[in-house]
């Protein structure tokens, strides 16, 4: 996808660049003869959009986009060219070029304005360039106040674009007001669900499968609880080979116990009963990962884990552990 964009703004930029070299002399002229120097004068955006391509002054760019925001709603062309030249600066930035931040902020505060929702990957394209997260907060703001169906523009990224944006897209819907719950909760599944597709561990797909998992359990989607079976194994392989904290694998746990049902159960108190054996036969447990598997089993409240929270009582764990089998098996459902 980036470098189908690159191609084709490429091409945006060449034959602007051939378009002014062309006419330069022309456009000259004909701006010099409007005298310009005060641009509320100028009633026509497209005149506008002109000048602010001939111009060199930093302030008077930004003056221009401004105003094209406020003048250009509904213009097809105004809409294109700013978004286009928008998405030209992030390409810039992201290949180390420079860039001046006070016209990427206009562009978005003119995007903002303008309200059409095909900025929208104009406005992703700003969240993963690499900006100052000021810019960054601006682009998340601009996507909030612009009307359209966010939701599919970013489900549409997570199922179809690259690592790097389907990670961008989620971050942009999950923390999204403009989202509901619901559509929260189907792109987290979603994100899961692709970045369990990853076989190479790209660091995109990784980032994206943890924060997919923490945005779950705090959904407490349900929906997703085969995707949380197969997260939790893949973290334990991981985390038995010594590739992962021992965090992610306790925030896998934990995310069973938020969105399983009775299959999820079913894993988690065969852990805790190969657990209740190795520490019936040489006293050794983690007991953070103990824990976490009680916790998770009281949670889900599926009886068929009696047996082994019940053996949780008449073995060497700590108190909390024990207390926590004994508030667990009374969660439990009949």
């Amino acid at each position: 996808m980036i470098k189908r964009i690159t191609v084709i703004l490429f091409f945006v930029f060449l034959s602007v660049f051939i378009a002014e070299d062309a006419q330069g002399e022309t456009a000259g002229s004909e701006l010099n003869e409007l005298n310009i120097t005060d641009i509320s004068n100028v009633r026509d955006p497209e005149i506008l959009w002109r000048y602010f391509l001939f111009s060199s002054d930093t302030d008077r760019k930004t003056e221009i986009i401004i105003a094209l925001g406020s003048m250009g709603r509904g213009n097809r062309t105004i809409i294109d060219n700013i978004n286009n030249y928008l998405m030209g600066m992030n390409l810039l930035f992201r290949t180390g070029s420079s860039v001046h931040y006070t016209i990427v902020s206009a562009c978005i505060s003119a995007i903002m304005e303008l309200g059409d929702s095909t900025s929208y990957p104009a406005l992703l394209s700003v969240l993963y360039a690499g900006y100052p997260e000021v810019i960054a907060s601006e682009a998340y703001g601009a996507l909030e106040e612009i009307s359209g169906n966010l939701f599919q523009f970013l489900l549409n990224v997570i199922n179809n674009n690259s690592p790097e944006e389907k990670f961008v897209a989620f971050r942009a819907g999950i923390n999204s007001e403009q989202l509901t719950v619901s559509e929260r909760g189907r792109l987290a599944e979603r994100a899961l669900e692709q970045s369990l597709a990853d076989t190479e561990d790209n660091i995109y797909f990784s980032s994206l499968r943890y924060a997919a998992v923490a945005a779950l359990t705090s959904l407490r989607w349900t929906r997703a609880n085969a995707l949380a079976i197969r997260h939790y194994y893949r973290v334990q392989s991981d985390f038995l080979q010594d590739n992962v904290s021992k965090q992610f694998f306790i925030e896998a746990i934990t995310c069973l116990g938020a969105v399983g049902n009775s299959d999820a159960a079913l894993v988690l108190g065969l852990q805790l009963g190969l657990i209740n054996a190795r520490t019936e036969s040489t006293g050794s447990f983690d007991p953070d990962i103990t824990m976490a598997i009680v916790r998770a089993l009281g949670n889900i409240g599926f009886n068929a884990a009696f047996d082994h929270l019940l053996s949780v009582s008449s073995l060497p764990y700590p108190e909390d552990i024990v207390a926590a089998a004994g508030e667990a098996i009374a969660r439990l459902r009949w």
